[in-house]
């Protein structure tokens, strides 16, 4: 008993010796902090619901046929995760056109655990752009602040939020990394230009969710990340000036209009300097200006280099494309060419693209055929999916089926053994139309350098 009175007073001689430490910084709160509460309340968490229909191999298709008659088209529904945040009142959300692309059904999570409804209003796929609206909100949501994307700084704070793998309202804090930057497309139809590179954590479910600077404000759209088994903390942005462009088109008519530059194009390579005698080594070469074009009113000559626009430097055609594309009709541009080895500054008011859903004569519209809509090709269309001058058709605009890809060209059908030429909308809808049940349908395409030919029994 006395031993174990000795070792209480010996501990308590020890502890009492211990000096104590006043709490470091006692008094400071992170800004982030401040961020968060300000923004998070307007971020959402988008639940997706999207059918999609189920195409069985064609030769399965045909065994069935024989054996148990025509088989229904079978559709399947799969779930995915978004974020999106609020810019009005009343209720508009922009996000990732990926997001919400060919939604049955979209829900909306406030931060304060409100779900509602969501309609689609409108976007673009090439941007990834879209904007959908609340619906039975009664009273003002929240909003967050649009800030300015052009005046970003490498190094500045950057603070994402959003739903990564469905944790709700989760936020991650880095830098801006670099800006400017181009990653491709998973298409392989283009590539993403002008990005915003931030080290903040970025992970499936974020996109569509904004990047914040310290101000609370919004300075990109969160929509890609470099896969993590290659690289980690490398996430992508689209610049919010670049969708201020277009929001308001989208909500005023559930589309965007963008910008025509009427050039045919190629990417300067070492055989083509070389042969062509050019007089640089990296550049988007100009083969053809289209007459009365924005190009030819400012200008550009073909033999010219394209090698900036607007100081972004251009070094493949399908990123020219993807540059223009990024601004609304009647943008002033700077365009950097050089020519025969002098570097010139061109300004360039940029043209309406031309419309992709009807003929040059007639205006007639194409008619849907085993899940494709088509339309006749323009100049940026070559320029963007690489289609030889020579080659003339119809372009997959959209394709419901696995076996002809946006972006291919369709040239030729052949049904029964007859083939016929397609030339424009007008041929495809004259040789679709006459296609009936039962017969043996052959579409021969070319997709990025290769001709094919896919045959079915319809």
């Amino acid at each position: 008993m006395f031993s174990a009175i000795l070792l209480l007073v010996a501990l308590f001689a020890y502890v009492s010796n211990v000096p104590v430490f006043a709490q470091v910084n006692a008094d400071y709160k992170s800004p982030i902090v401040n961020v968060v509460k300000a923004a998070a309340p307007a971020v959402v968490k988008l639940d997706v619901v999207v059918q999609t229909e189920v195409y069985l191999d064609p030769f399965i298709r045909e065994f069935y046929r024989q054996f148990f008659g025509d088989i229904p088209r079978q559709f399947e529904d799969s779930n995915s995760v978004g974020s999106g945040f609020i810019i009005t009142k009343d209720g508009y959300v922009v996000t990732n056109y990926h997001v919400v692309k060919g939604a049955k059904q979209i829900k909306v999570t406030l931060l304060s655990g409100e779900i509602y409804d969501a309609e689609y209003i409108g976007g673009d796929e090439e941007l990834d752009i879209a904007v959908i609206k609340i619906k039975g909100a009664k009273k003002d949501l929240p909003t967050v602040e649009l800030g300015d994307s052009d005046k970003l700084e490498i190094g500045e704070w950057a603070i994402a939020i959003g739903n990564p793998l469905g944790f709700q309202h989760t936020v991650t804090v880095g830098v801006i990394s670099a800006v400017g930057r181009k990653i491709p497309k998973p298409d392989g139809s283009g590539y993403y230009t002008g990005l915003i590179q931030t080290d903040a954590a970025i992970n499936p479910g974020n996109s569509g969710g904004p990047l914040l600077n310290i101000y609370g404000q919004v300075i990109g759209i969160n929509t890609a990340i470099i896969n993590p088994t290659q690289a980690m903390n490398i996430g992508f942005a689209i610049p919010i000036n670049t969708a201020k462009r277009f929001i308001n088109q989208i909500i005023a008519t559930g589309r965007v209009e963008k910008a025509y530059l009427g050039v045919y194009v190629q990417t300067v390579t070492e055989s083509l300097a070389k042969s062509l005698g050019l007089k640089v080594t990296k550049g988007v070469y100009v083969a053809q200006v289209e007459k009365g074009s924005p190009a030819d009113k400012a200008g550009i000559k073909e033999g010219d280099v394209i090698v900036k626009v607007n100081g972004t430097f251009v070094e493949l055609a399908e990123e020219l494309t993807s540059v223009i594309r990024n601004y609304t009709p009647g943008t002033r541009v700077k365009v950097t060419i050089n020519r025969n080895g002098k570097e010139m500054v061109l300004d360039v008011t940029l043209g309406t693209l031309p419309t992709t859903t009807t003929t040059t004569n007639g205006g007639q519209v194409a008619k849907e055929f085993f899940g494709m809509s088509v339309s006749n090709i323009t100049t940026d269309d070559r320029n963007k999916y690489k289609i030889p001058t020579g080659l003339d058709g119809v372009l997959v605009r959209k394709s419901t089926n696995s076996y002809i890809k946006v972006g291919s060209v369709i040239w030729r059908i052949s049904v029964n053994g007859y083939a016929y030429d397609i030339k424009d909308v007008g041929d495809w809808n004259t040789v679709v139309e006459r296609i009936k049940k039962g017969d043996y349908v052959g579409i021969f395409y070319y997709y990025n350098g290769v001709r094919s030919v896919f045959s079915f029994r319809y």
